[in-house]
């Protein structure tokens, strides 16, 4: 078996070993021998034999040779080993396609034979778990946010065949929502659906209400600090989480 067929069994062997539970293992730290190692052996090195001499597998021994800023040297990258490395004299480049190109099936229309027309979808057709929980226009919900929602169509992106109940009840009376602006609660209750306490305001106008900058200094400073322990609080967490 030639060096290149060796370098690509060794690497399909090592994707197919790397399962969970050993990814874990395989992540331990580098030592500062190892890695002035690498250092020296990494330029001219087989990918396999780097694997075999650091015993890890070859994306750990990438990811370290990129953090500390190692590059092939140029009699590897004029050797047999460098393989997809090698930038000219490239052994697939004569098969990829040329810009311009016409593939051979261009303009070709293709028909299944057989029976396979009587198993095709048809178009407007909801079947199997999908007709199980289908809605009917009309059906109301209450989003994880507290939003009541109606669906008011079938057809379209999932997200568009939904629309705020309050929504829908601001624009019976006054008619479409302007871009750049929102529909929100007056007394900031989801559940109070009226005309009444419906107000019509900009996005950034929102925006303001509900800012920090709307509160005095000694409160922002306040809201400013807890910010800063909850960060240290989940840095300290997701260390130990680490380790």
């Amino acid at each position: 078996m030639n060096p290149i067929a060796q370098q690509a069994l060794a690497l399909a062997r090592e994707r197919l070993s790397d399962v969970p539970g050993r990814r874990a293992k395989d992540r331990r730290p580098w030592s500062l021998l190892d890695e002035a190692r690498l250092v020296l052996l990494y330029p001219g090195t087989p990918m396999p034999e780097l694997v075999a001499i650091f015993g890890r597998p070859y994306w750990s021994i990438y990811n370290k040779a990129y953090a500390l800023g190692l590059r092939r040297s140029d009699e590897y990258l004029a050797s047999e080993h460098a393989c997809r490395l090698r930038r000219e004299n490239n052994p697939g480049i004569g098969s990829r396609f040329q810009k311009g190109q016409t593939s051979w099936n261009k303009g070709v229309s293709y028909t299944a034979g057989g029976r396979s027309s009587e198993t095709r979808f048809k178009a407007g057709t909801i079947n199997g778990k999908a007709a199980l929980l289908l809605q009917p226009i009309g059906t109301e919900r209450v989003t994880k946010d507290g939003i009541r929602q109606r669906k008011i169509r079938d057809d379209g992106p999932p997200q568009r065949r939904w629309k705020s109940v309050h929504m829908i009840l601001w624009e019976e009376m006054n008619g479409t929502v302007p871009p750049g602006y929102i529909v929100v609660f007056c007394d900031k209750n989801k559940k109070n659906i009226e005309i009444g306490n419906l107000e019509l305001i900009t996005r950034a106008e929102n925006m303001r209400r509900n800012t920090i900058h709307r509160y005095p200094p000694e409160l922002k400073e306040t809201i400013r600090q807890l910010g800063k322990l909850k960060k240290a609080i989940s840095e300290v967490s997701n260390e130990k989480q680490d380790d």
